[in-house]
C-alpha cells in the first residue's frame, strides 16, 4: 500500500515537472470549469443582519455564503500556514511541495505530507473528486490551473471557505461555525481555528460529536505545528491544547419560520431576506407562545404580534407555540394571518366613530336594555342588562347592547369603511354588513386587528404595519380624530390589568368570539402595540376560553419582554372635551338616537306576554296576560273593549276573548298603552 502511493506521488511530481515545461497555455485555457457559483443557504435576517432562519441548498447541506472578510484573520492564517503556506505565490499547482512530499514519504517509506494546494482542494470540492486516484489528482491539478488564471486569490480561497467539509451536511466555515460553536466566524479563539482546519481533512472521523478525542488529536496536531510560525504564539498554541472540543452539534437558528417561508416564497431567488423582526424579542415571545399552551387543551394554538406604532414595524411575529404540528396545533399553521372572528374588540371603534361623529360622549348615559332590530335581537354576554350608565362603563364591561345601538346610528358600512381606511382587509360572511359586525360578525386576521389599534395609538392615523425591508411605505390615512382616538386610549387604560400586572401602563381590549373559538387580547402604550390569539386553527370551540383570561396576561407579558420601559400613553389633544355628565351639552348627556321621538318612554308599559304575533290555544279558558313597566293601575282591552279595569297587579287574566285575531292592549294610569296581536283557538 505504502508503495503504490509513493508511485502515485512520484508520477504526480514528474507531471508537474513536465507541465511547467511543455505544456502550453492553450490546454489549460481549454479546461472546461465546474459551475463557480455556489449554491449556498438562504438566510432570513432580523433589522440588525442577525440571523432568523437558515434554509438548507437543494441537497439537503447547509452551506452559507461567506467571503474570506468575514471570517477570522488569526483562522485564515493558519488554515494558510498549515494547508498551503505558499498559497499566494504559486499558480495553483505547488511544485515545490509536490518534490518535498515526494522526498518526505522516500525517506520515512510512506506519505507524509501531500503536495495538493488550497486550489486543488477547491477544484476537488467544485468536482466532488476522490483524492487517491491518479486521474482525479491530475484533473484536479489542470482545474486548478485554470481557477488561478480565471479568479483571484481571494475569490479562491472564499471557494475553498463556502465548500469545505466540516462533517456530516454541513459545508463552509459558516456553516461549521453556527453548528459547532453557535456563532459566526468573525472572532475565533485559536482552539476553535484550529478544530475548523483540521476537520476537512478527515470531517467522517473527525466529526466532534461522534469521536471528540479524535477530534481533539487532530486539532492539537494543527496547534504544535502552527505554534512553531509566524500564524500564532507559540504560548497562545499551548493554552489553545486545554480548551474543550464541542461534543455536540448545534441547531441552525429557525426563528419566525412562518414570515421567513412567507418572505422566501414572495422572492424564492434571493439569497438574504431582511426583515423587521428584532431576533432577540423574537425569540423571547416564541418561548412566551410555547409556554403559554401549558395546561391548555391540545390542538389549541397561539399567535402573538408586536410592533412599533410610530414606524409601523413588526418587531415580533409569533404564528404558532411551534412550527412542527404537535399536540394536533397544526403549528405549521400563521395564525397572525388567519381569517377570524374578533369578538368584542371591535368595540372601541366602534365608540371612537360615535365620538367623532357627535352620536356620544365618554360620560354621555346610555341605557343598558333590551332591544330588538327587525330580527336581530342582541344580548349582553351574560344575559342581564345594567339600565342607565355612562359610555366609559359601557365600554369597559364590554356590553354589547349599547355598542349595536351606537352602530345602528353610525351605519355598519361605515365601520367597514373606516377599517380599510386603517388598511385592513375585512371579510365579511355576507354580502352586506349588520348590525352583528360590532360584535365580531366578519373576519380580520391578528396582523389586521394589532394594525387597528396601532391606529388608535396614533391618534387615529392608520400606519399599516410592515415585516419585509423592501416592502414599500404605505400613505398614512386618517380614520377617526385624535380626540376621538384618545378619548377611547384613555377608557381602555383605565380597564383592570390582569393580576400583578401594573395598572395604566397599557390601553387595552379583551374579546371573545362566538362559541369561544377566539380569545382576544390587543393592547398599546406609548410606543409599542400588540395582539394575542388563543384558539383552534380548525376553527371548533374552546370551552371555557376568554380572552380576559387566556389572552390578556399574555398581552401583558409580551410587553414585559420589551427592553425598554412602557412608554407613557400620550396626554389629551387639546381640543378634547373633558366634562362630566351634568356639563355636557344636552343633546350629549343621553343617547337616544334617531328614532327617540317616535319610541315610547322607558318607563311606558310593555307587554311581555303573550308575545306579538303568538298563535295560542287556550279553548274556553281566560287569556294569561303580563306587562313590565308602566304605573298601575291599568286597563286591560281587547279588540278595542275594557276587559279589566283598575289593575294594579302585572299579571291578569283576560276572560270571553273569542277565538281567531285579537289585538291586547294595556294602558296605564298615565295613559301609555303597549298592545300586541294575537291568534287564539
Amino acid at each position: 500500500m505504502r508503495a503504490d502511493r509513493l508511485c502515485i506521488l512520484a508520477v504526480f511530481c514528474l507531471f508537474a515537472l513536465a507541465l511547467g515545461r511543455d505544456v502550453g497555455d492553450d490546454w489549460v485555457a481549454r479546461t472546461e470549469l465546474p459551475p463557480l457559483v455556489p449554491d449556498t443557504s438562504t438566510e432570513v435576517r432580523d433589522r440588525d443582519g442577525k440571523l432568523l432562519r437558515v434554509y438548507t441548498v437543494a441537497d439537503g447541506r447547509w452551506r452559507l455564503a461567506v467571503t474570506p472578510a468575514q471570517v477570522d484573520s488569526t483562522f485564515l492564517d493558519m488554515l494558510i500556514t498549515f494547508e498551503d503556506k505558499r498559497f499566494y505565490r504559486h499558480n495553483g499547482v505547488d511544485y515545490r511541495a509536490m518534490i518535498r512530499a515526494l522526498a518526505q514519504a522516500a525517506w520515512n517509506g510512506e506519505v507524509v505530507s501531500g503536495g495538493s494546494t488550497l486550489t486543488m482542494q477547491v477544484a476537488r470540492l467544485l468536482e466532488e473528486s476522490g483524492t487517491g486516484r491518479l486521474k482525479s489528482k491530475l484533473r484536479q491539478m489542470r482545474v486548478a490551473l485554470a481557477l488561478e488564471r480565471r479568479l483571484t486569490k481571494s475569490q479562491i480561497l472564499e471557494l475553498y471557505l463556502t465548500h469545505a467539509p466540516y462533517g456530516g451536511n454541513i459545508e463552509g466555515v459558516r456553516a461549521a461555525t453556527l453548528a459547532w460553536f453557535g456563532k459566526e466566524p468573525t472572532r475565533l479563539t485559536p482552539a476553535e481555528s484550529a478544530l475548523l482546519v483540521a476537520l476537512p481533512q478527515s470531517p467522517v472521523a473527525r466529526r466532534p460529536d461522534r469521536n471528540s478525542e479524535t477530534a481533539r488529536d487532530a486539532r492539537n496536531r494543527v496547534l504544535a505545528r502552527v505554534g512553531r510560525t509566524d500564524a500564532l504564539e507559540k504560548e497562545d498554541a499551548l493554552a489553545a491544547r486545554f480548551d474543550p472540543v464541542p461534543h455536540s452539534r448545534r441547531s441552525f437558528p429557525a426563528l419566525a419560520p412562518h414570515l421567513s417561508d412567507r418572505a422566501r416564497a414572495l422572492n424564492p431567488a434571493q439569497a438574504i431576506h431582511h426583515l423587521t423582526l428584532n431576533a432577540e424579542l423574537q425569540a423571547k415571545l416564541e418561548h412566551l407562545a410555547s409556554d403559554a399552551t401549558r395546561g391548555l387543551p391540545d390542538a389549541v394554538s397561539v399567535a402573538i404580534v408586536l410592533a412599533d406604532h410610530h414606524t409601523g414595524e413588526i418587531l415580533a411575529s409569533v404564528g404558532s407555540p411551534g412550527y412542527a404540528a404537535r399536540n394536533g396545533r397544526q403549528g405549521f399553521v400563521d395564525m397572525t394571518n388567519a381569517l377570524r372572528s374578533p369578538g368584542s374588540t371591535l368595540k372601541p371603534v366602534v365608540y371612537a366613530l360615535a365620538f367623532d361623529r357627535g352620536l356620544a360622549h365618554p360620560q354621555t348615559l346610555i341605557n343598558d336594555r333590551p332591544v330588538a332590530f327587525g330580527g336581530y335581537a342582541p344580548q349582553n354576554f351574560d344575559g342581564s342588562f345594567r339600565g342607565e350608565l355612562t359610555v366609559t362603563d359601557a365600554l369597559r364591561q364590554s356590553l354589547n347592547i349599547p355598542v349595536v345601538l351606537l352602530l345602528d346610528e353610525i351605519g355598519p358600512a361605515h365601520l367597514m369603511e373606516a377599517m380599510r381606511r386603517a388598511g385592513l382587509s375585512p371579510n365579511l360572511p355576507g354580502d352586506q354588513a349588520g348590525l352583528a359586525v360590532a360584535l365580531g360578525g366578519v373576519g380580520v386576521t391578528l396582523t389586521d386587528m394589532t394594525q387597528l389599534y396601532a391606529t388608535l395609538a396614533q391618534g387615529g392615523v392608520a400606519r399599516p404595519l410592515r415585516w419585509h425591508d423592501q416592502e414599500p411605505a404605505a400613505p398614512r390615512r386618517r380614520m377617526i380624530s385624535r380626540a376621538s382616538a384618545w378619548q377611547v386610549s384613555d377608557i381602555l387604560s383605565g380597564l383592570a390589568p390582569p393580576a400583578g400586572a401594573p395598572r395604566g401602563a397599557l390601553a387595552y381590549k379583551t374579546g371573545t368570539s362566538y362559541g369561544h373559538r377566539d380569545a382576544w387580547a390587543l393592547g398599546f402604550d406609548g410606543r409599542h402595540v400588540a395582539g394575542v390569539w388563543i384558539g383552534r386553527p380548525d376553527g371548533t370551540p374552546v370551552p371555557g376560553a376568554f380572552g380576559g383570561d387566556l389572552a390578556a396576561p399574555i398581552l401583558f407579558e409580551a410587553f414585559q419582554r420589551l427592553r425598554t420601559e412602557a412608554a407613557p400613553l400620550p396626554p389629551p389633544p387639546p381640543e378634547t372635551l373633558m366634562v362630566s355628565t351634568a356639563e355636557l351639552p344636552l343633546p350629549l348627556r343621553r343617547f337616544k338616537g334617531r328614532n327617540a321621538a317616535f319610541e315610547p318612554a322607558s318607563d311606558a308599559p310593555k307587554l311581555i306576554f303573550p308575545p306579538d304575533g303568538a298563535r295560542l290555544e287556550i279553548g274556553a279558558a281566560a287569556l294569561p296576560v303580563k306587562v313590565r313597566d308602566g304605573k298601575p293601575p291599568f286597563t286591560w282591552l281587547a279588540n278595542g273593549v275594557p276587559i279589566l279595569t283598575g289593575v294594579r297587579r302585572r299579571e291578569a287574566d283576560l276572560p270571553g276573548i273569542s277565538t281567531g285575531f285579537s289585538q291586547v292592549s294595556v294602558i296605564d294610569a298615565k295613559g301609555r298603552a303597549a298592545r300586541v296581536s294575537v291568534r287564539l283557538d
